[in-house]
């Protein structure tokens, strides 16, 4: 080894002015980076690595893995130090999901949080989590291997998450002879290939996790290079808050703060610009305009906010400003819009399903949105452009995004906080997709909502009713048309004014283009949810028969109307009833293969967790059923 780097030289502030060097060391800049790669690659070894020749383990941690080298040796070492930072081998140990190892350390120079993520093509979530927040990259490649599929998804993923800043470390020369006609190959190849995806620049260093080669210290055994070393570089990149901080204010409202009736204040963390005393703000998606009168925190109130800083906001004006709305430069506020074009790395083990709505969730705005079949999913290894009518694990596809109302944003490639957003499956509350907003579409922005004289209120008093949209959903011959059209003939004879959606009657017209797949069954609920919306608005009590399997579509629809206006209604009859039945003879061409995605045969029926009411047939007459529905309405 030759010199040790400036930055872990004694720093004299220690010994002549301990205040002084916590002041300087609490004013350091922050470095988030990320280490991937594929599997081996050496990732969790050189992190150790890293930590260990530093100098900058927790002391416990250091005494305890000296003790440990003085046992088993330098390459007893490198192995226990992989282990202290593998995130994955702690999960496996623990028998606890650990998404991401991450570890803090700092120089002289610099404040650091380094993620470890697996290699493994099943844990590219983690790896997506990491990324998603991180300043620089870390790619690393085994130089007797050179570029493989997972370093280029990897990749691929950085540059799509908008990460920066890359280093290419090219690991373990010391197996290759420390060649440098091998790294300049592993360099030019991964050259060819981050051209491609858009990577404008990166930095390359061979290093050796295990001997520690040009990761702290010069290499003596590679004379040959005569760039930074890793920790140099990660000292020398400009950090993305430096960015943040010179762009227009944004502030994601986190919560309102109002302790008293003298006080109230807006908190969350400004993700972009500054903010001071007096500047002149917008509040979004209202468009309302106001000044900052204090900026406050628990130290007290501040001059100035910079981007990373949380803290609370008050504003010159009483204006209406609540979770999920964005503060932001009067003279240069973000768009807001209800549909966008967006790349959606899918991270599900169930596949994406268009048209199934979704909790997006952006910044601290949570929405209802619904994807669209992708327009192509991403080759990994090609980069081409792949027809695809969903996204499986780990996909990478474009697809187009609509939300129930106009969301606040900016494209992920302005900014992270309002561009890159997850999506969640409404039913397990699970994380399925991280995705980034594009652009939004041309058609969202001319399509306004045209207010209109005559409210859903006045059609409601005008007939002197109370609209609602009585949802009966089962198997098919379970009994609902039946009972649907018994309903609606007692409410027509108590002078209701009524109309009946019937699954097989739409399927001649609105519905007429939709088949049976999955993707189709929920258009058509979409469709008929929609047609159901407007007739409650019109004042109608609206009464529906339809299978309707899947439970997400039928939250879909209530989210549609206002609370208590939707009655899910569960007519049960099980599968060996329905079958008997089997009025139509349906059941009977499903078992002899002449249908296909047959509801209870080969599609699933996902049954009312807690419907509004639970109607037996194998019980219950049509007519006594009819009669049970009518008393739920108030009748």
């Amino acid at each position: 080894m030759a010199d040790k780097s400036a930055s872990y030289r004694p720093d004299s502030l220690v010994a002549d002015d301990i205040d002084a060097y916590l002041e300087a060391h609490q004013h350091k800049t922050m470095l988030r980076f990320i280490t991937c790669g594929s599997v081996d690659d050496g990732k969790s070894t050189l992190i150790g690595r890293l930590l260990y020749d530093s100098r900058l383990i927790f002391e416990d941690q250091l005494a305890a893995l000296e003790a440990d080298s003085r046992r088993v040796g330098t390459q007893g070492d490198a192995i226990d130090f992989a282990l202290l930072v593998d995130g994955l081998a702690a999960e496996r140990e623990q028998g606890i999901t650990i998404d991401v190892a991450y570890r803090y350390f700092a120089t002289t120079k610099r404040k650091f949080i380094v993620a470890d993520t697996p290699g493994h093509e099943q844990y590219t979530r983690n790896m997506v989590t990491g990324a998603s927040t991180a300043d620089l990259a870390v790619v690393l490649i085994d130089a007797r291997k050179g570029v493989l599929t997972q370093t280029r998804r990897h990749s691929a993923l950085i540059r799509l998450l908008g990460v920066r800043q890359v280093v290419l470390a090219v690991n373990k020369m010391d197996l290759v002879d420390y060649s440098q006609d091998l790294f300049d190959a592993i360099v030019a190849d991964y050259r060819t290939f981050a051209d491609a995806i858009g990577i404008e620049a990166f930095t390359a260093i061979p290093v050796s996790g295990l001997s520690g080669d040009n990761i702290v210290d010069r290499s003596a055994s590679m004379s040959w290079y005569t760039g930074p070393t890793l920790i140099e570089q990660l000292e020398a990149v400009e950090v993305d808050t430096v960015t943040e901080q010179a762009r227009p204010l944004r502030m994601p409202v986190q919560w309102v703060n109002r302790p008293s009736q003298e006080f109230r204040g807006f908190a969350g963390q400004v993700s972009a610009g500054a903010a001071r005393p007096g500047d002149a703000v917008r509040v979004l998606p209202s468009g309302r305009t106001s000044s900052i009168s204090r900026i406050v925190t628990h130290g007290g109130d501040l001059d100035e906010a910079v981007a990373g800083q949380s803290v609370t906001l008050c504003l010159a004006d009483e204006v209406d400003c609540s979770r999920g709305d964005v503060i932001a430069a009067a003279a240069d506020p973000p768009q807001a819009a209800d549909q966008f074009d967006t790349t959606i790395v899918w991270m599900d083990e169930e596949p994406m399903i268009p048209g199934r709505g979704y909790w997006l969730k952006i910044g601290t705005q949570t929405v209802s949105a619904t994807v669209h079949t992708p327009k192509y999913a991403l080759n990994i290894d090609t980069m081409e452009h792949l027809a695809a009518k969903t996204l499986d694990l780990n996909a990478i596809g474009v697809a187009e995004i609509a939300t129930d109302r106009p969301i606040v944003f900016e494209p992920y490639t302005d900014s992270r906080a309002l561009g890159g957003f997850i999506l969640i499956d409404k039913i397990a509350n699970t994380t399925v997709a991280a995705g980034m907003i594009n652009f939004s579409l041309r058609r969202a922005q001319n399509v306004h909502w045209q207010a209109l004289d005559v409210t859903p209120e006045a059609h409601a008093r005008l007939k002197n009713q109370r609209p609602a949209v009585l949802w009966l959903t089962g198997l098919s011959g379970a009994g609902k048309s039946t009972i649907a059209n018994l309903v609606e003939k007692k409410l027509y004879a108590m002078g209701r004014h009524t109309f009946l959606l019937d699954g097989d009657n739409v399927r001649h017209g609105l519905n007429h283009d939709l088949g049976f797949t999955e993707a189709d069954r929920i258009e058509n609920i979409r469709r008929v949810g929609e047609v159901a919306r407007l007739m409650a608005d019109a004042g109608l009590i609206v009464i529906t028969a339809f299978i309707s399997p899947f439970r997400a579509e039928r939250e879909m629809v209530r989210a549609m109307l206002p609370e208590g206006r939707f009655l899910e209604i569960f007519i049960d009859a099980p599968l060996a009833e329905a079958e008997r039945r089997d009025v139509k003879g349906l059941y009977k061409k499903a078992r002899a293969g002449e249908l296909d995605n047959f509801t209870g045969i080969d599609s699933p029926y996902e049954a009312p967790e807690a419907p509004d009411l639970h109607i037996d047939t194998t019980k219950l007459s049509p007519e006594q059923s009819a009669d049970l529905i009518v008393a739920k309405l108030g009748g």
